[in-house]
Protein backbone atom coordinates (compact mmCIF):
# COMPACT_ATOMS: atom_id res chain seq x y z
CA UNK A 1 0.00 0.00 0.00
CA UNK A 2 2.46 2.24 0.48
CA UNK A 3 3.24 2.23 -3.18
CA UNK A 4 0.20 4.29 -3.34
CA UNK A 5 2.00 7.49 -2.16
CA UNK A 6 5.35 7.64 -4.33
CA UNK A 7 6.85 10.75 -4.86
CA UNK A 8 7.73 10.85 -8.92
CA UNK A 9 11.52 10.99 -9.60
CA UNK A 10 11.72 11.14 -13.06
CA UNK A 11 11.00 14.03 -15.49
CA UNK A 12 8.68 11.79 -17.42
CA UNK A 13 6.31 11.61 -14.40
CA UNK A 14 6.59 14.87 -13.89
CA UNK A 15 5.78 16.09 -17.25
CA UNK A 16 2.17 13.98 -16.98
CA UNK A 17 1.40 16.00 -14.17
CA UNK A 18 1.84 19.10 -16.16
CA UNK A 19 0.62 18.08 -19.37
CA UNK A 20 -2.99 17.08 -17.26
CA UNK A 21 -2.78 21.12 -15.00
CA UNK A 22 -2.47 22.42 -18.24
CA UNK A 23 -5.25 20.71 -20.58
CA UNK A 24 -7.52 20.38 -17.44
CA UNK A 25 -6.99 23.49 -15.55
CA UNK A 26 -5.09 25.78 -17.64
CA UNK A 27 -1.96 26.59 -15.88
CA UNK A 28 1.49 25.69 -17.05
CA UNK A 29 4.43 24.35 -15.73
CA UNK A 30 2.30 23.00 -12.73
CA UNK A 31 3.41 20.22 -11.17
CA UNK A 32 1.34 20.27 -8.30
CA UNK A 33 -0.99 21.86 -5.92
CA UNK A 34 -0.05 22.02 -2.07
CA UNK A 35 -2.08 22.14 0.96
CA UNK A 36 -1.68 21.61 4.63
CA UNK A 37 -3.47 21.05 7.87
CA UNK A 38 -3.16 20.66 11.40
CA UNK A 39 -4.57 17.32 12.45
CA UNK A 40 -5.99 17.74 16.05
CA UNK A 41 -4.84 15.21 18.63
CA UNK A 42 -5.71 14.72 22.48
CA UNK A 43 -3.09 15.86 24.47
CA UNK A 44 0.20 13.74 24.40
CA UNK A 45 1.62 13.01 27.75
CA UNK A 46 4.47 14.59 28.79
CA UNK A 47 4.75 16.56 25.74
CA UNK A 48 4.79 20.28 27.36
CA UNK A 49 3.91 22.77 24.39
CA UNK A 50 5.46 20.40 21.56
CA UNK A 51 1.85 19.96 20.32
CA UNK A 52 0.36 23.20 21.31
CA UNK A 53 -1.15 25.11 18.15
CA UNK A 54 -1.96 28.73 17.99
CA UNK A 55 -5.90 27.86 18.96
CA UNK A 56 -4.50 26.45 21.97
CA UNK A 57 -5.36 23.08 20.78
CA UNK A 58 -2.83 20.31 20.10
CA UNK A 59 -2.19 19.15 16.76
CA UNK A 60 0.29 17.79 14.63
CA UNK A 61 0.68 18.85 10.91
CA UNK A 62 0.13 17.56 7.38
CA UNK A 63 1.34 18.79 4.35
CA UNK A 64 0.21 17.37 0.74
CA UNK A 65 1.14 18.05 -2.79
CA UNK A 66 -1.37 16.64 -5.01
CA UNK A 67 -1.81 15.96 -8.70
CA UNK A 68 -3.88 16.98 -11.01
CA UNK A 69 -6.41 14.15 -10.81
CA UNK A 70 -6.70 15.13 -7.23
CA UNK A 71 -4.32 12.20 -5.86
CA UNK A 72 -1.50 12.77 -3.48
CA UNK A 73 1.85 12.41 -4.50
CA UNK A 74 4.01 13.73 -1.31
CA UNK A 75 2.77 13.77 2.20
CA UNK A 76 4.93 15.38 5.09
CA UNK A 77 3.44 14.47 8.46
CA UNK A 78 4.28 14.84 11.93
CA UNK A 79 5.30 18.31 12.18
CA UNK A 80 4.69 19.77 15.68
CA UNK A 81 1.71 21.89 16.28
CA UNK A 82 3.44 24.50 17.69
CA UNK A 83 5.62 25.27 14.56
CA UNK A 84 5.23 28.39 13.44
CA UNK A 85 3.37 27.29 10.15
CA UNK A 86 5.32 30.20 7.75
CA UNK A 87 8.37 27.40 8.35
CA UNK A 88 7.23 24.22 8.58
CA UNK A 89 6.98 24.49 4.64
CA UNK A 90 10.93 25.46 4.87
CA UNK A 91 11.56 22.96 6.82
CA UNK A 92 9.52 19.80 5.31
CA UNK A 93 10.74 16.72 3.20
CA UNK A 94 9.92 18.41 -0.09
CA UNK A 95 11.32 21.75 0.29
CA UNK A 96 14.28 20.34 1.24
CA UNK A 97 13.87 17.42 -2.21
CA UNK A 98 13.11 20.57 -4.19
CA UNK A 99 16.38 23.13 -3.22
CA UNK A 100 18.47 20.13 -3.26
CA UNK A 101 17.62 19.04 -7.14
CA UNK A 102 16.50 15.70 -5.55
CA UNK A 103 12.95 15.28 -7.77
CA UNK A 104 14.24 15.88 -11.22
CA UNK A 105 11.58 18.51 -11.51
CA UNK A 106 11.59 19.70 -15.48
CA UNK A 107 13.02 23.33 -15.61
CA UNK A 108 10.84 26.47 -14.52
CA UNK A 109 8.17 23.85 -13.23
CA UNK A 110 6.38 25.32 -10.21
CA UNK A 111 4.20 24.33 -7.44
CA UNK A 112 0.86 26.14 -6.36
CA UNK A 113 0.11 27.35 -2.53
CA UNK A 114 -2.47 29.98 -1.27
CA UNK A 115 -1.39 32.36 1.75
CA UNK A 116 -0.28 30.03 3.97
CA UNK A 117 3.02 29.67 2.08
CA UNK A 118 5.78 31.76 1.18
CA UNK A 119 6.63 32.87 -2.69
CA UNK A 120 9.39 31.24 -3.97
CA UNK A 121 10.71 30.85 -7.84
CA UNK A 122 9.26 27.09 -7.39
CA UNK A 123 6.01 27.67 -5.57
CA UNK A 124 3.46 30.23 -7.05
CA UNK A 125 0.86 32.28 -4.65
CA UNK A 126 -1.80 34.39 -5.19
CA UNK A 127 -1.56 38.55 -5.16
CA UNK A 128 -2.16 40.09 -2.08
CA UNK A 129 -5.70 40.83 -2.31
CA UNK A 130 -6.92 43.83 -1.99
CA UNK A 131 -9.75 46.24 -3.29
CA UNK A 132 -8.00 48.36 -6.06
CA UNK A 133 -6.32 45.14 -7.33
CA UNK A 134 -5.13 45.43 -11.14
CA UNK A 135 -6.95 43.37 -13.78
CA UNK A 136 -3.69 41.42 -14.60
CA UNK A 137 -3.66 40.33 -10.57
CA UNK A 138 -7.36 39.44 -10.55
CA UNK A 139 -6.96 37.22 -13.34
CA UNK A 140 -3.99 35.54 -12.30
CA UNK A 141 -5.68 35.20 -9.17
CA UNK A 142 -8.26 33.32 -10.73
CA UNK A 143 -6.26 31.33 -12.58
CA UNK A 144 -4.03 30.51 -9.45
CA UNK A 145 -6.99 29.47 -7.42
CA UNK A 146 -8.70 27.68 -10.45
CA UNK A 147 -5.61 24.92 -10.29
CA UNK A 148 -4.67 25.70 -6.85
CA UNK A 149 -7.93 24.29 -5.82
CA UNK A 150 -7.36 20.43 -6.72
CA UNK A 151 -5.26 20.48 -3.23
CA UNK A 152 -8.40 21.82 -1.09
CA UNK A 153 -10.61 19.46 -2.65
CA UNK A 154 -8.15 16.44 -2.43
CA UNK A 155 -8.49 17.17 1.47
CA UNK A 156 -12.15 17.29 1.24
CA UNK A 157 -12.73 14.09 -0.19
CA UNK A 158 -10.37 12.68 2.28
CA UNK A 159 -12.00 14.15 4.82
CA UNK A 160 -15.44 13.46 3.77
CA UNK A 161 -14.55 9.71 3.48
CA UNK A 162 -12.16 9.41 6.69
CA UNK A 163 -14.66 10.38 9.61
CA UNK A 164 -11.67 9.82 11.69
CA UNK A 165 -10.99 13.40 10.73
CA UNK A 166 -14.56 14.43 12.25
CA UNK A 167 -13.19 15.44 15.63
CA UNK A 168 -9.50 14.98 17.67
CA UNK A 169 -7.95 11.74 17.31
CA UNK A 170 -7.16 10.41 20.94
CA UNK A 171 -4.30 8.73 20.19
CA UNK A 172 0.04 9.15 20.63
CA UNK A 173 1.02 11.74 17.94
CA UNK A 174 3.16 8.13 16.40
CA UNK A 175 -0.21 6.38 15.78
CA UNK A 176 -1.69 9.42 14.81
CA UNK A 177 0.87 9.49 12.07
CA UNK A 178 0.46 6.04 10.77
CA UNK A 179 -3.53 6.80 10.49
CA UNK A 180 -3.35 9.68 8.45
CA UNK A 181 -0.70 8.02 5.97
CA UNK A 182 -3.04 5.30 5.62
CA UNK A 183 -5.90 7.16 4.91
CA UNK A 184 -3.80 9.12 2.33
CA UNK A 185 -2.74 5.62 0.60
CA UNK A 186 -6.66 4.66 0.64
CA UNK A 187 -7.65 7.74 -0.74
CA UNK A 188 -5.11 7.43 -4.10
CA UNK A 189 -5.88 3.43 -4.11
CA UNK A 190 -10.16 3.97 -4.10
CA UNK A 191 -9.64 6.79 -7.10
CA UNK A 192 -6.53 5.05 -9.04
CA UNK A 193 -8.75 1.78 -9.18
CA UNK A 194 -12.27 2.48 -8.97
CA UNK A 195 -11.68 6.14 -10.61
CA UNK A 196 -14.66 7.51 -8.65
CA UNK A 197 -15.10 9.33 -5.78
CA UNK A 198 -18.49 7.27 -3.95
CA UNK A 199 -20.59 10.25 -4.63
CA UNK A 200 -18.15 12.65 -3.46
CA UNK A 201 -18.33 15.36 -6.03
CA UNK A 202 -15.60 18.21 -6.52
CA UNK A 203 -15.96 21.88 -7.05
CA UNK A 204 -17.03 22.30 -10.69
CA UNK A 205 -17.01 25.36 -13.05
CA UNK A 206 -19.66 26.48 -15.12
CA UNK A 207 -17.98 28.83 -17.71
CA UNK A 208 -21.20 29.50 -19.73
CA UNK A 209 -22.93 30.79 -16.72
CA UNK A 210 -20.01 32.25 -14.61
CA UNK A 211 -20.56 30.34 -11.57
CA UNK A 212 -18.45 27.55 -9.41
CA UNK A 213 -20.84 24.43 -8.42
CA UNK A 214 -19.33 23.32 -4.83
CA UNK A 215 -18.33 19.80 -4.06
CA UNK A 216 -21.04 17.92 -2.29
CA UNK A 217 -18.04 17.55 0.42
CA UNK A 218 -18.50 21.21 1.94
CA UNK A 219 -22.20 20.46 2.30
CA UNK A 220 -20.79 18.53 5.60
CA UNK A 221 -19.73 20.65 8.77
CA UNK A 222 -16.01 21.30 8.64
CA UNK A 223 -14.65 18.33 10.35
CA UNK A 224 -13.59 18.85 13.87
CA UNK A 225 -10.45 17.37 13.81
CA UNK A 226 -8.72 19.73 11.34
CA UNK A 227 -7.38 23.54 11.09
CA UNK A 228 -6.19 25.53 8.40
CA UNK A 229 -2.56 27.23 8.30
CA UNK A 230 -2.67 30.20 8.92
CA UNK A 231 -2.00 32.78 6.30
CA UNK A 232 1.67 34.27 6.49
CA UNK A 233 2.35 37.64 5.55
CA UNK A 234 5.87 38.08 3.80
CA UNK A 235 7.58 41.56 3.47
CA UNK A 236 10.52 40.76 1.49
CA UNK A 237 9.79 38.87 -1.47
CA UNK A 238 12.05 37.32 -3.62
CA UNK A 239 12.93 39.33 -6.57
CA UNK A 240 13.18 35.94 -8.94
CA UNK A 241 9.89 34.67 -7.50
CA UNK A 242 7.73 38.21 -7.88
CA UNK A 243 9.01 38.29 -11.78
CA UNK A 244 8.12 34.71 -12.31
CA UNK A 245 4.58 35.19 -11.09
CA UNK A 246 4.39 38.30 -12.90
CA UNK A 247 5.83 36.24 -16.32
CA UNK A 248 2.80 34.21 -15.68
CA UNK A 249 0.20 36.78 -15.05
CA UNK A 250 1.49 38.48 -18.40
CA UNK A 251 0.83 35.23 -20.04
CA UNK A 252 -2.57 34.64 -18.79
CA UNK A 253 -3.11 38.31 -20.11
CA UNK A 254 -1.90 37.21 -23.89
CA UNK A 255 -1.03 33.80 -25.65
CA UNK A 256 -2.50 32.36 -22.47
CA UNK A 257 -5.63 34.01 -22.14
CA UNK A 258 -8.51 31.96 -21.91
CA UNK A 259 -12.04 33.79 -23.37
CA UNK A 260 -13.72 32.98 -20.39
CA UNK A 261 -11.64 34.15 -17.58
CA UNK A 262 -12.82 37.90 -17.22
CA UNK A 263 -16.34 37.06 -16.91
CA UNK A 264 -15.29 34.30 -13.74
CA UNK A 265 -13.81 37.09 -12.12
CA UNK A 266 -16.68 39.74 -13.56
CA UNK A 267 -14.40 42.42 -15.65
CA UNK A 268 -15.46 44.09 -18.52
CA UNK A 269 -12.36 44.38 -21.01
CA UNK A 270 -12.93 46.47 -23.77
Amino acid sequence: MYLIILVPKKKAAWEKIIYGFNTKWNFPQCVGAIDGKHILIKCPKHSGSLYYNYKNQFSIVLLALVDDNYNFTCIDIGSYGSASDGGIFGKSALNTAIVQNQLDLPENSVILGDEAFPLKEYLMKPFHRRTNQSIKECVYNYRHCRARRISENAFGILTNRFRIFSRPIDLEPNKVVKIVKACCALHNWIRITNKSNYGITTDYEDIENSTINLGSWREDPAPGGLMNLTPIREKNFNNNARLKRTQFANYFMGEGEVEWQYRMVNIQVV
